[in-house]
């Protein structure tokens, strides 16, 4: 995320996951102005000097979540984050890590579950058939039947 006004807005409308190693502050994805329909993603990680001390400390954190959530087996929901590592995110080891991020990114509302046998997005009811990549049948003329 960049800017001061992205960061307010998940903090005023975001909903609170916690967890032993980490907060999320997450709200659904919206583009921003002018921007095309792509849902993604969009996550900031913030590790105040409240938290830890030291700048090393810091940029350890950050960049271990970084790499755990670029790792994560499952992918990330379309939405809009902040996350706030706790200081044991600095000695978790990696899979403990990996899996309290699964635990809290499950919990987004809005992620869509699908089921085995379930339709693809797009081909249910109502929407557009043609933007799901279905392809209307053709038109034939009606013909005459001749006695």
């Amino acid at each position: 995320m960049t800017g001061d006004r992205e960061f307010r807005r998940v903090r005023q409308h975001g909903s609170a996951l916690r967890d032993p190693l980490l907060t999320l502050r997450v709200t659904d994805y919206r583009p921003r102005y002018g921007e095309a329909w792509r849902p993604r993603a969009i996550i900031g990680i913030v590790v105040p000097k409240k938290t830890l001390r030291r700048a090393v400390d810091r940029n350890r954190a950050r960049r271990r979540v970084r790499e755990a959530l670029r790792t994560l087996p499952g992918g990330l929901p379309p939405c809009r984050a902040i996350l706030m590592p706790n200081p044991a995110v600095l000695s978790a080891p990696f899979p403990d890590l990996q899996a309290a991020l699964t635990r809290v990114l499950a919990q987004v509302p809005g992620r869509v579950k699908r089921r085995a046998g379930a339709p693809a997005a797009g081909t249910g009811r109502g929407g557009n058939p043609q933007a799901a990549g279905a392809v209307p049948a053709p038109m034939t003329p009606p013909t005459q039947e001749q006695p």
